[in-house]
């Protein structure tokens, strides 16, 4: 009884975590374009979601600190489902003004904020609780459940706004935190205590450097942040696709409600199960060809327009893809982390993970403006290929299962904060150019497309005099990503041959 309640509370639990992206990332988009907010802007919404990719930097405190009730893990699990209950509330509460848009922004900002502490907690709880024996069913519960409230939250509410409001919508969606609520309380403590750190030093520097630090460990997130890059551009802005196409609400929430929903959780758990039955490293080279090819499906209904059997039929091919490689990739997240830092360890990789899809917003919006939408789902097929190549790099296909850890580290020379500024700049710096020079392409792609010009040069010149909410949104983007870059040059330099003061 005990195991049994034990894997229906992470599964159940699961629900909770899956609301809040389904509003943020698919409802709120939706809801925007519909109210004839400009692309651009609308890809810029989906950096709402920034705090699923950065929630490892207050991870720390989550496996350090703990609240005085219900445990290390499921108290914070509870403030944050309170939160959400609140946000959500709050968000009924303007949803008659779809004019503010940045009021709407900064509540889906928060939601993303609160709903990040829970994953931690959540996260962390699962790889506690559960035994190794019950990682593959786990999986494919966890994502049946997570992807089933993502598309209660965004097609079932696309669908439901149109009859009723969004006003009622949304008190519904928060409401649904009360019984997950309850869950919590009632859920088991996992059966071996694990010590908390003993200091915020160490809870921050053994999980996060010394990860950093072993062998091949770059190469190991590169595969994480890529794997997915291709699926995660599919899917940044398919509602608003769908919605320019000519589909209504009805169509486009059905779609994903109905037909998707279920493509998706059938995937998930076939995901769950093959890494069983054929071994994780096939089971990601299946799912890895799968949600390349996949993307296709949307480039048929551009071409063809508003046609409903099309539509629900890539709807049902790429979502069901989708859900085999993140039921597939589940399981590795698992067999990576370690209980101790379980909290850490698991919202390092799973924010990774979810890199590309929380950036991936500004960027389609970006190519489908410039190159259109079928030409841009035929792009992201061969964006797909670097995180096969990737996977090639650790495990074959004849390999049942892949092995990461596999030497030690090698340490060089310690490196001077001088040196260190000097190559963060550095590696900042041509990321500024590189992300500039991929700008100014696009722009001179979109006037190629509308006028038969390729005007380069007026086009690079033009990012240096942003004009409108578009251009600025561009501008912001670049200097983000280089400051990221820069950022992740120094933590890898730190990791891997430690820091030495200036003499």
């Amino acid at each position: 009884m005990t195991g049994s309640w034990r894997l229906a509370s992470v599964s159940l639990l699961s629900f909770s975590s899956g609301l809040p992206l389904g509003l943020v990332w698919i409802a709120i988009p939706t809801w925007m374009k519909q109210e004839g907010v400009d692309i651009r802007v609308v890809g810029l919404f989906t950096l709402a979601q920034a705090p699923w990719s950065f929630k490892f930097l207050w991870s720390p405190l989550v496996d350090r600190y703990a609240l005085p009730f219900l445990g290390r893990k499921r108290g914070w699990m509870l403030l944050s489902q309170a939160a959400l209950l609140l946000l959500g509330l709050w968000l009924a509460g303007v949803s008659d003004r779809p004019d503010a848009v940045w009021v709407i922004g900064a509540v889906a900002l928060a939601t993303a904020l609160a709903s990040a502490t829970q994953d931690i907690a959540y996260d962390g709880y699962a790889v506690e609780v559960l035994r190794p024996e019950e990682h593959g069913l786990a999986v494919g519960a966890r994502l049946a459940f997570y992807r089933a409230a993502m598309l209660v939250a965004g097609g079932w509410a696309i669908t439901q706004a149109a009859a009723t409001s969004w006003r009622a919508v949304n008190v519904m969606l928060a409401l649904l935190y009360v019984p997950a609520m309850l869950v919590t309380v009632l859920a088991p403590e996992p059966e071996e205590r694990q010590p908390a750190p003993q200091s915020l030093r160490q809870a921050v520097w053994e999980p996060f450097v010394g990860f950093l630090g072993q062998h091949r460990a770059l190469e190991i997130l590169a595969f994480v942040v890529l794997f997915k890059l291709s699926d995660n551009l599919t899917q940044a802005l398919i509602r608003p696709f769908l919605v320019e196409v000519g589909f209504g609400a009805f169509d486009v929430g059905v779609a994903t409600a109905t037909i998707g929903m279920a493509a998706m959780l059938v995937g998930a758990l076939i995901g769950g199960a093959m890494t069983q039955r054929l071994g994780l490293g096939r089971a990601l080279w299946i799912s890895g060809f799968l949600q390349i090819f996949s993307n296709l499906g949307y480039a048929v209904v551009a071409e063809v327009g508003v046609n409903r059997p099309v539509m629900y039929a890539a709807q049902a091919f790429e979502l069901g893809t989708s859900g085999v490689g993140t039921g597939a990739f589940g399981v590795l997240l698992l067999r990576l982390t370690e209980k101790r830092f379980s909290a850490t360890q698991y919202a390092l990789l799973s924010s990774l993970f979810s890199v590309p899809r929380v950036l991936a917003g500004p960027p389609a919006g970006l190519l489908a403006d410039a190159l259109g939408w079928r030409d841009f789902y035929i792009l992201t097929v061969f964006l797909g290929i670097p995180g096969l190549l990737m996977l090639q790099r650790f495990v074959g296909w004849s390999e049942r299962e892949p092995v990461f850890h596999v030497a030690e580290p090698r340490r060089g020379r310690p490196v001077t904060v001088a040196g260190l500024l000097g190559f963060s700049a550095l590696a900042g710096g041509a990321a500024l150019l590189g992300g500039w020079l991929a700008a100014a392409g696009l722009s001179a792609v979109k006037g190629y497309r509308e006028a038969g010009v390729m005007r380069l040069g007026e086009a690079a010149a033009a990012l240096l005099r942003p004009a409108g909410v578009g251009d600025w949104i561009g501008v912001v983007g670049i200097v983000l990503l280089a400051l990221l870059t820069a950022m992740a040059t120094a933590a890898a330099l730190v990791a891997r041959r430690g820091l030495v003061s200036s003499r």
